[in-house]
């Protein structure tokens, strides 16, 4: 038998806050080191879904189309820092995942007015370093093409989403769902922040039920492999721990989207890593994860 062609890993990043930006982190250091590997790999492209951007339409995504995206500011970051975009968005392949979208019934806006938004640019600079200003130089980020996620949070239309993409892994394309393994703004511990300035001082643990869910996803993405790993990680959603580990859903829906993208039956006992993990004000967890590897 011949043996099997080795796709692109795939991999769910949990951005954290701004401050993993300026920071430097066991999970920016494996940002780091997933670019390097990309480079190595001559990585074709990178496609990628925020889940700061929502579309509000039933059954319907944007997809970036913007042929010249500013960097969006954010908080914490100086200005100074962020001067002008240096990443490139990718047109042909945004138009291509249109139309490979479409035929499988799913509604496309192309969004020629979009922005980078932080979540997404956070990891791709920290992946690239190079990139940001005042890094050596070297090596570019390959061209990218950003997808929003669809305000309704149906898990299973993110499964499809990333089902019917899944086939570019094939062309030497990464697939990337920025969200958040643990990630409920009302259930953080803010007195640090307020009186630091610094998410990533903690003065307490995580507290127990963050704990358990986070473990719960660890469990879903590496533990189980092909279609198990789309049934895993959908139910986390029925998780009675879910609503306190994400009070809205659109930190998660990425990481459904990359159950999708790395859950066929060819997929079948692909190894999968949790590389890193940063918490963030008491009870934010940012887990770093590849399937694929």
């Amino acid at each position: 038998m011949a043996p099997r062609k080795r796709l692109t890993p795939i991999h769910f990043f949990s951005h954290g806050s701004p401050m993993m930006l300026i920071e430097t982190t066991e999970s920016s250091e494996y940002w780091r080191r997933c670019g390097e590997e990309a480079l190595a790999s001559n990585i074709k492209g990178i496609i990628i879904m925020s889940a700061h951007w929502t579309n509000h339409t039933p059954n319907t995504i944007s997809i970036a189309t913007n042929p010249d995206p500013k960097l969006l500011p954010i908080p914490f970051v100086p200005p100074t820092t962020l001067t002008e975009s240096p990443l490139t968005p990718d047109l042909p392949t945004a138009t291509r995942c249109a139309h490979l979208l479409r035929t499988a019934g799913i509604a496309i806006h192309q969004d020629s007015t979009y922005n980078w938004i932080h979540d997404t640019y956070q990891i791709l600079l920290k992946m690239f370093p190079p990139l940001l200003k005042g890094g050596d130089s070297g090596a570019s980020c390959p061209p990218v093409t950003v997808l929003s996620t669809n305000a309704h949070f149906d898990p299973y239309f993110h499964l499809r989403i990333g089902i019917t993409l899944r086939p570019l892994r094939h062309e030497n394309y990464l697939l990337i769902g920025t969200g958040g393994a643990v990630h409920n703004l009302y259930r953080n511990r803010w007195g640090p922040m307020l009186r630091y300035q610094d998410t990533l001082a903690m003065e307490t643990p995580p507290e127990p039920w963050a704990l358990e869910f986070r473990t719960a996803v660890e469990d879903a993405l590496t533990k189980t492999s092909g279609p198990r790993l789309r049934r895993a990680v959908t139910r986390l959603m029925k998780h009675p721990l879910y609503r306190e580990a994400h009070a809205t859903d659109e930190h998660f829906m990425p990481a459904v989207f990359v159950a999708g993208a790395a859950g066929d039956w060819e997929d079948e006992d692909a190894q999968a890593v949790m590389g890193a993990e940063t918490w963030e004000l008491t009870n934010m967890c940012n887990s770093q994860f590849t399937v694929g590897c």
